[in-house]
């Protein structure tokens, strides 16, 4: 049981020493879905003032010892963080044990470390005032690349920083050791540590100034179940521990010191939905078909190998989007052929013949492989990644082919090229799959015959323009609306400032996928779904409207992405569909969407 079902039943009114407060509604973005009611614990990141002074000349390498040790206890405390990630379920242990593998590397002979010994010795300053300044010039240098991902990186480096300091000034650190039962919690942050923290029987769900859909607090959150809100402008202004708070993590709202007849509404809120959800898991065998008998297949996407479980619980038909990075993060050095290939081989063989589809190697943007030497420009979500970095890498390519194609002797497999603007990017891909071909019929091995199928990535404005091209150079398409609608609205939707604006229905994204879908449909390859859009049942009659009949998502979407089919009449909604593709504003385009979804009419 998550703590979504056993919250909010007994909630005990805001403390009565001081003056009732008036009820504040507060928007963020939802980035994991639930209903919590609870005891505000205010969440304040700790404020770390270092000293600064001059040592004498034979103080230098005892100050370096001190910070030695200071450094091996930061080791073992992430050690001890590490065990307790490992009890967590499913991708939450796999999520942190990635970032704390991280935090390890850093402190073993990093950047880091070498940067603080340096500033000791050289500067003759304390260990605590060499951390603090090394931390500072790092993470300024990260902020400079203007990055999402590396803007999340800085502050892991800051709390590692933090973490450094309190073990030279002896200060302990222990910020959910006392939590009222069902404890809100509310941050402007919280860090990937603080969150290894979290017990989902105490905590009923969190809320936060900062972060969005893709941020470790918003993955965290989804992973242990809990009710999540990010982005929320003046959290912290008003509120205090003590206080009731509500977190609807499907509305994107917050509601402090909730009055009465607020409370009783979302109490009954929060019982439908824990039904509905009940409801829901008794879906898990059964097809997701339309009212009048159009089969959709409803797969998963998946980060890990760890997440196949919860594939195969969910009732996914397979898997929609493996994407490969998993083999090259956290590394120092390249993974060859064989390794790729014994990783995929038990992931096919526990999928028992469902398909698989692999995205080749999408590092050098939002993802950054420390074995491949990757130094990110200016932009880097427009340079050198993706598909661009794998035909500059021909050895790369190469090798993640091979190994594709050797699992696909095993299974049902596709492959996905992920990026791709141009023919020339797709006749280059199938090419190397022919020195890949050859290479391993002179070796001997085994793959699938016929060859997997090899499909677009559509997930940029030029491919989606240039979509009849490609089709005569792919064997399907998946359209990521992730991107997709990113790139063709600039926006970065993990930027709270401007995540607002994100809008998958501006009439500009949906006519990019209406194109590729209808040049898919002429060229008679499948198309699929495999962002954001696809787990959200809102959108699922007006994508399978426009003729898509795949849809791949997070495996907890499923049972509510399949309710919505099978409860759906497609003719109905291609007619609705067509109207839709008729509109040129967003605010009317949700109107009719929504009104059919409530009427089918």
């Amino acid at each position: 049981m998550t703590q979504a079902d056993n919250t909010g039943t007994d909630t005990p009114p805001a403390a009565t020493n001081r003056p009732a407060a008036a009820e504040l509604v507060l928007d963020g973005m939802g980035v994991a879905r639930g209903i919590a009611i609870g005891i505000v614990h205010r969440h304040d990141s700790e404020a770390v003032t270092v000293l600064e002074y001059r040592i004498a000349t034979g103080r230098v390498e005892p100050e370096k010892i001190r910070f030695a040790e200071a450094a091996e206890k930061a080791g073992r405390q992430v050690a001890q963080l590490q065990a307790k990630a490992e009890t967590l379920d499913g991708s939450a242990a796999e999520e942190l044990g990635y970032l704390l593998d991280a935090y390890q590397q850093m402190l073993r002979g990093s950047r880091l470390i070498r940067g603080v010994q340096r500033r000791i010795e050289a500067d003759r300053i304390n260990a605590e005032a060499a951390v603090q300044h090394e931390i500072d010039q790092i993470a300024r240098g990260f902020e400079a690349m203007e990055d999402s991902y590396l803007s999340a990186r800085v502050a892991d480096i800051r709390d590692l920083g933090r973490r450094l300091i309190r073990n030279l000034t002896g200060r302990p650190y222990r910020p959910f050791q006392v939590l009222p039962r069902n404890a809100v919690i509310l941050a402007e942050d919280l860090t990937p540590a603080d969150t290894a923290l979290l017990d989902p029987k105490q905590v009923a769900g969190l809320a936060t100034v900062l972060g969005g859909a893709e941020s470790h607090t918003a993955i965290m959150a989804r992973s242990l179940g809990l009710p999540a809100v990010l982005g929320v402008a003046g959290l912290l202004k008003e509120v205090r521990s003590g206080d009731v708070a509500i977190v609807d993590g499907r509305e994107g709202r917050v509601i402090l010191n909730p009055a009465r007849a607020t409370l009783e509404t979302y109490r009954r809120k929060r019982a439908d939905f824990l039904r509905g959800r009940r409801a829901l898991s008794r879906l898990r065998d059964v097809p997701a078909v339309t009212r009048d008998g159009a089969r959709i297949a409803l797969q998963a996407n998946i980060e890990l190998p760890s997440e196949v479980d919860s594939v195969l619980s969910a009732g996914a038909e397979g898997i929609g989007l493996l994407r490969s990075e998993f083999l090259f993060m956290n590394r120092d050095d390249i993974p060859g052929e064989d390794e790729q290939f014994a990783v995929l081989k038990e992931l096919v063989e526990r999928m028992g013949g469902r398909p698989v589809t692999i995205r080749t190697l999408d590092v050098g943007g939002d993802k950054l492989a420390r074995s491949l030497g990757i130094h990110p420009g200016p932009n880097p979500s427009l340079g050198l990644r993706a598909v661009r970095l794998s035909l500059a890498r021909p050895e790369l390519l190469d090798a993640q082919l091979a190994a594709i194609l050797r699992a696909s002797a095993l299974g049902p497999i596709r492959i996905l090229v992920p990026m791709v603007a141009t023919v020339e990017e797709m006749v280059a891909v199938r090419d190397a799959m022919g020195r890949a071909v050859k290479s391993l019929k002179r070796r001997h091995l085994a793959m699938a015959d016929p060859l997997p199928p090899l499909g677009v990535m559509i997930e940029v404005p030029g491919a989606a323009l240039g979509a009849d091209a490609l089709a005569w150079h792919a064997d399907f398409f998946s359209i990521g609306t992730n991107d997709l609608t990113q790139y063709t609205l600039a926006i970065d939707r993990a930027d709270e400032t401007v995540a607002h604006l994100y809008n998958p229905l501006h009439p500009a994204v949906l006519r990019l996928i209406q194109f590729s879908a209808e040049a898919a449909l002429r060229a008679r390859i499948p198309v699929g779904i495999c962002g954001e859009m696809a787990g959200d049942p809102r959108f699922a009659s007006l994508l399978l409207g426009l003729g898509i009949r795949e849809l791949s998502m997070s495996a907890t979407n499923i049972p509510v992405v399949k309710q919505r089919i099978r409860t759906m009449d497609l003719v109905a909604a291609t007619r609705r569909a067509r109207v839709i593709m008729d509109q040129s504003d967003s605010a009317r385009i949700s109107q009719l969407l929504d009104s059919f979804n409530e009427g089918e009419g």
